[in-house]
């Protein structure tokens, strides 16, 4: 039986030229269009087809010019042609000529007018993100289950958590209104691009064409349609990418361009998934590489950012995502694995096209200063001469102390929860932005927060309550509202379940009151309520007083950037009734100040008469001072 490595090298090597006559055929340019007037520039092409590599080019367009052709030293099958398109250029089909040996193909190369850019905003702490996985949400055309032209062709089967079930976009389209109608302004999707691999690779982190979105989850047009749907509800939409690796089963890996396009290319090794080397003082450099360079797994090889052409087509698909589909974010998975100074030019040149526009990297630290360093200006990588220039990154902490939060696990002390928190929070001083942090308590990555439904939400209300009022970025993993609850240790199909309702033959649907329990309906009300609040609701883009747990009482203030509006959020951590003396908390609040609920729309006094307040077993506020 071969080995991994003996199977890798006969891959990468099966195709090298043979010294076969050539015979110059054209196959593919990527990307398939460009636009006039963009400032990213040059524009690289490239441009797949048999024996294209030696080709000679010509381009033949007012205000294009051939900057350059890079023929690397791997297949012949690989060109990467720059061009520089200079402000005069105007849209309408470039002449792109090449020649070899008498044979010629001319390409009619197309560039567009730029149309309004109604995407690119960003994303904020004034946002809340809404998690899905778009196999796993709905299947509004089952036609796209099994599509033609693909070279590994998956069955759809929902008995097996770990393959297709059918979701895709037309589904997610289908249940707009559901999605608007929990309040979140901001959509997160799991990857679209084309996964054509082996065994399906339903949840997209292995790409095999960076260009295309997955025929099984629809196309490039209903994609963008998707993302205008959205935006004209006001909902922006976050892309999922990975420029870590590719899909085993992507071109570049059957047909290296150069001998450098992958890491490990001839020797296959797996990374030691320890982050921790990254930052570690006394780390070693076999170490450092082997994190970093080392595959992710088998099916995923590990792409080389450090090749300047590779990391140009990376950084160039962003843009052209950005530009043609409009979307406002970007949610880099395994961000500490790829190169540090490329992924920082990949930042700088996506915000020099779009200043508005917003990342978040998946950085999986257990503790918050190994997160903290790969936050954009932070002290602890300035310590060590670098700066990563990532806006945004993945509160991880914080999702493993909130399971301290969700009722009904083994081994959990919720009011130790609470103190939890608080310690936690206190931390954040090691962020430069505590604001542009990512707040979750769960994703398709981890356990669900619950892993059993419980008899009663007061305990799960307190979770819900701080991750959408504590700063930062608030995330939301599907199924949430619906009390999802799931055991990874059952493996990953176990928390990426089916939404009821949204695949042919459900006899429930959650997507209606009427299809949801009672209990399903008190959890989505109250999100809804909260994400409503939170959408007029300046105080939680600013700063935070909070007063150390005590007697089981947690107590903080948010007050908005130039100090106009504050929210008081108040919970009691204990299952019993507590006599609470309030004028603890004297510097935030005033005898006789009344307040209304955000969520039930009562007016609240939390002193009272003589400064002594009852609080309900689990009793928790939202609250904004009454004027």
């Amino acid at each position: 039986m071969r080995t991994q490595a003996t199977a890798i090298a006969a891959i990468f090597f099966a195709l090298a030229p043979s010294g076969a006559e050539a015979k110059l055929q054209i196959e593919e340019i990527q990307p398939p269009h460009w636009w006039a007037g963009m400032h990213s520039n040059p524009l690289q092409l490239q441009v797949y087809g048999e024996d294209v590599k030696e080709a000679r080019l010509t381009v033949d367009y007012p205000g294009v010019r051939l900057d350059s052709v890079a023929r690397l030293d791997g297949s012949d099958s690989w060109q990467y042609v720059y061009l520089d398109i200079t402000p005069e250029a105007k849209p309408g089909d470039i002449t792109l000529k090449w020649t070899l040996d008498g044979e010629e193909q001319t390409v009619k190369y197309p560039l567009l007018p730029r149309k309004e850019m109604k995407g690119a905003q960003g994303f904020s702490s004034a946002d809340v993100l809404y998690l899905l996985m778009p196999d796993r949400f709905a299947d509004g055309d089952t036609t796209n289950n099994n599509p033609a032209g693909l070279r590994n062709p998956a069955k759809v089967d929902r008995s097996n958590l770990n393959v297709r079930h059918g979701g895709d976009i037309a589904g997610i389209m289908r249940h707009l209104d559901y999605i608007d109608s929990l309040g979140v302004t901001a959509v997160w999707v799991n990857p679209v691009l084309e996964n054509d691999m082996p065994g399906g690779s339903y949840h997209g982190y292995a790409t095999t064409d960076y260009y295309r979105i997955d025929p099984r989850f629809g196309t490039n047009e209903e994609y963008a349609a998707l993302i205008d749907s959205l935006h004209s509800r006001g909902i922006k939409t976050v892309m999922d990418m990975i420029f870590n690796h590719s899909g085993y089963a992507h071109p570049w890996v059957e047909n290296p361009p150069s001998s450098d396009w992958f890491n490990f290319q001839d020797n296959y090794r797996q990374t030691n998934y320890r982050l921790s080397t990254l930052t570690d003082p006394y780390a070693s450099d076999y170490d450092r590489e082997l994190t970093t360079d080392g595959w992710f797994v088998f099916g995923m090889p590990d792409l080389n950012q450090r090749n300047p052409h590779l990391m140009k087509y990376l950084i160039q698909n962003s843009i052209w995502w950005i530009e043609e589909s409009g979307i406002d974010g970007i949610r880099m998975d395994t961000y500490p694995y790829a190169d540090l100074e490329a992924m920082k030019k990949w930042i700088e040149d996506v915000q020099a096209e779009y200043p508005d526009f917003n990342i978040v990297g998946e950085c999986w630290f257990g503790e918050t200063a190994g997160e903290a360093f790969w936050q954009k200006g932070s002290p602890l990588a300035a310590a060590m001469g670098t700066d990563t220039g990532l806006p945004v990154v993945m509160d991880f902490p914080l999702m493993i102390k909130n399971r301290d939060m969700a009722p009904f696990r083994e081994e959990t002390d919720p009011w130790n929860g609470l103190n939890k928190i608080y310690d936690h929070l206190a931390l954040d001083y090691v962020y430069p932005d505590p604001n542009s942090v990512l707040r979750f308590l769960d994703n398709h990555d981890t356990e669900r927060f619950i892993l059993t439904v419980p008899d009663s939400l007061a305990q799960w209300k307190q979770a819900i309550a701080l991750l959408l009022t504590i700063p930062g970025i608030p995330q939301l993993y599907y199924g949430t509202e619906l009390l999802m609850a799931g055991d990874r240790s059952k493996g990953d199909g176990a928390i990426r379940l089916d939404m009821p309702g949204g695949f042919p033959g459900d006899t429930v649907s959650a997507f209606s009151r009427e299809g949801r329990t009672d209990l399903q309906n008190e959890a989505f009300d109250w999100i809804a309520a909260i994400n409503r609040w939170r959408k007029g609701s300046k105080a939680m883009t600013g700063g935070m007083k909070h007063f150390m747990p005590t007697n089981g009482i947690y107590l903080y203030q948010r007050l908005s950037p130039d100090g106009g509006e504050e929210a008081v959020v108040v919970m009691n951590g204990r299952d019993e009734s507590l006599d609470v003396d309030m004028t603890r908390y004297g510097e935030i609040l005033k005898p006789g100040q009344k307040f209304r609920d955000v969520v039930t729309g009562e007016t609240i006094d939390l002193m009272g008469s003589d400064g002594i307040r009852r609080f309900a077993p689990r009793e928790t506020r939202i609250l904004e001072p009454l004027k």
